[in-house]
């Protein structure tokens, strides 16, 4: 089962952070980029190298498409690349890719990422399930048949989600309507932990909001991002997990993978920087959890 799997290797760690894997060439140092024969080959060095140093501290890597998509067919083979070699470190992978249709094209993406031969090899991957049902169930279907996983946006950590994820209907929130529908649709798909194939994207930027949905959606695994660099800590994301401490990943990214920035070395000591950020994040979410 795909989350038991994301639990167990949380567990071992004692660590339930993933890094964003999100590569710009403000964030990648410069000897990087200048030793590299193009910016997707920088970017699979760089990926290398900060999988090499956090394997053994944080479980998951989450790479974002959309950094990857953006150089075009060199792109997505460095990101193939990349997912290979995290999961061949033992790491597990969930793609960034927040895709979003209905038929043939929500399978066509399904198959795509979640797929049985998809050259991606990714363990689970983050959708928007603002569609309904109809963008949802073919993600799930795919999932259940190669034992992967699916993370739904419900309420995300950006400033302006409550345009439209706070709009109240029926007596609920958009984001609660949502949160029903992804713990309803899993609810054949359940682990021996307790939680179904179909998880939920949370923002560590609305603690509140975030606790309320814990306790409303029983089955489902959350992502939170918003961590770091988006202003979460350690307490505002507490609530993201049951009460065994389980249930939950905390997602950083630009925090970790640029913290050489801060340290005055021209990125020359980029995988320390990443490795400190990394075991700081670790045991300040030790500390507020008790783990």
């Amino acid at each position: 089962m795909s989350f038991e799997r994301l639990q167990r290797q949380i567990d071992i760690l004692a660590n339930p952070t993933v890094v964003g894997l999100d590569p710009t060439r403000e964030l990648i140092p410069p000897h990087i980029l200048e030793n590299a024969e193009s910016a997707a080959q920088a970017y699979f060095d760089f990926n290398v190298a900060l999988i090499t140093a956090l394997f053994d501290i944080v479980p998951a890597v989450k790479p974002q498409a959309a950094y990857y998509e953006a150089l075009g067919p060199a792109g997505m083979a460095a990101l193939a690349e990349t997912t290979k070699f995290a999961r061949d470190m033992g790491m597990y992978v969930i793609l960034d890719a927040k895709r979003g249709d209905i038929g043939s094209t929500a399978t066509a993406y399904a198959e795509a990422y979640l797929g049985a031969e998809s050259e991606y090899a990714v363990n689970a991957m983050t959708i928007n399930g603002y569609l309904g049902s109809d963008g949802i169930t073919p993600f799930l279907d795919a999932a259940v048949q190669n034992d992967k996983a699916v993370f739904t946006l419900v309420k995300t950590s950006n400033a302006s989600s409550g345009e439209l994820q706070d709009l109240v209907s029926g007596g609920r929130h958009v984001y609660d309507a949502v949160g029903d529908l992804i713990e309803w649709l899993g609810r054949d798909s359940l682990g021996a932990n307790g939680y179904s194939r179909l998880g939920a994207v949370v923002g560590a930027t609305y603690p509140e909001e975030l606790k309320i949905l814990r306790q409303r959606l029983a089955h489902t695994f959350f992502l939170v991002p918003g961590y770091g660099a988006q202003g979460g800590g350690a307490v505002d994301v507490a609530g993201a997990f049951d009460a065994k401490r389980h249930g939950a990943v905390i997602n950083s990214s630009r925090a970790i993978i640029g913290a050489w920035k801060k340290t005055g070395n021209n990125g020359e000591d980029f995988t320390d920087a990443a490795r400190a950020e990394a075991l700081r994040m670790r045991d300040d979410l030790r500390t507020v959890l008790g783990l």
